[in-house]
């Protein structure tokens, strides 16, 4: 998937930290503790090649190794500080520069980097996987954030969003008097807008979110238009999936896991949520797969690889029994993109339908 690179091991199981967290803090949180949980974590880093060009699935949709790659707008836009901004948290916070940028999740990070600001973050999360950040030091695991490791790099802005902590380490680096805005994080295809709207504010360069607001939302709509007709018009039933065999984590996504968006988007039906599993995750069972029935499961590529592949996915109680396991049918996209819902939005969605209807499915 990505150039592998060594870092330390992961600190406390996150998936067990998630759960603590509120339902609606589950989609980002999905995706940090999907890398967070690999036993081999990686990263990448590198320049700024072109992005492919939009309209179509297969115009979007690039190899792994490309996806790994974020898209700058074209120049580097100038700051026009300061600016005062609404933070989540309920506070209002006032940026006067935006010469060492810190992003606290991988999600943030592509905003920064893609609006043309990359060679002022100075720190990444170890969720921000794309080349650009290769070289970057880490300073957030599984949403947990060494304050002295970003105190040290002398930030004049910290992005977080409500996942982040813990609180004592936010606390930390606001009694330090650096600004520090908190990010809703997203949801779903509607918030992507939104969410570069709030970065590109905060660090002065709003011209610069429209635009990129704008080439994004194009781009999905762009992607949208390749789903193909379903002649028999039924759509596709598919299951997310959340696996990391390592840690015995087994999770059926429902109607809050984060992949609803992408799948309705898709064309598809989103098996969990419409089997009635009303919140985000819930323990996989063989009745609530045989309830859910999917078509195809759509899965992280490290959660299918940490049971094993296709063999051992369909070892899982349950999996071989549904239409999905027999037809050994799985859609998989990077860990490090597939919940972000940001710039690369149009790639991971054109993943989705390229494999969802690929001709004989997309067992692996």
């Amino acid at each position: 998937m990505r150039n592998s690179q060594d870092f330390a091991p992961p600190g406390p199981d996150a998936a067990t930290a998630a759960r603590r967290r509120p339902v609606r803090h589950r989609a980002a949180a999905a995706l940090t503790a999907a890398v967070a949980f690999a036993l081999v974590l990686t990263g990448c880093g590198g320049g700024g090649d072109a992005a492919p060009k939009s309209g179509s699935a297969s115009g979007s949709a690039k190899s792994s190794a490309d996806a790994d790659r974020v898209e700058p707008l074209a120049g580097t836009p100038a700051p026009e500080l300061p600016v005062t901004v609404e933070s989540a948290d309920g506070r209002k916070v006032t940026i006067d520069s935006a010469d060492r940028i810190v992003p606290l999740t991988g999600s943030l990070s592509e905003i920064v980097f893609t609006l043309g600001l990359g060679r002022q973050v100075v720190a990444r999360d170890i969720t921000a996987t794309f080349e650009q950040a290769e070289e970057l030091p880490v300073v957030t695991r599984a949403h947990d954030v060494s304050a002295e490791s970003v105190l040290s790099l002398k930030p004049t802005i910290v992005l977080a969003d409500t996942t982040t902590g813990p609180s004592e380490a936010i606390d930390q680096i606001r009694d330090a008097g650096i600004p520090l805005l908190v990010v809703e994080p997203a949801g779903g295809l509607d918030d992507v807008g939104r969410r570069i709207d709030t970065v590109a504010e905060a660090l002065g360069v709003p011209s610069a979110g429209t635009e990129l607001k704008e080439r994004t939302e194009r781009r999905i709509a762009d992607v949208r238009k390749s789903v193909p007709d379903h002649a028999d018009g039924e759509k596709p039933r598919v299951a997310f999936l959340y696996l990391r065999g390592s840690a015995s984590v087994y999770l059926l996504g429902g109607a809050d896991s984060g992949a609803g968006s992408l799948l309705e988007a898709a064309g598809a039906v989103d098996a969990g949520k419409e089997s009635g599993l009303d919140k985000d995750f819930t323990a996989i069972t063989s009745e609530a797969l045989a309830k859910a029935a999917p078509d195809a499961i759509l899965l992280m590529t490290k959660g299918l690889a940490s049971v094993g592949g296709m063999d051992g996915l369909v070892k899982i109680p349950g999996i071989a029994e549904t239409p999905a396991g027999m037809d050994r049918r799985v859609v998989t996209v990077d860990d490090g993109v597939l919940l972000n819902y940001g710039p690369r939005t149009d790639r991971v969605l054109a993943e989705i339908i390229g494999q969802l209807y690929a001709k004989g499915g997309t067992g692996r």
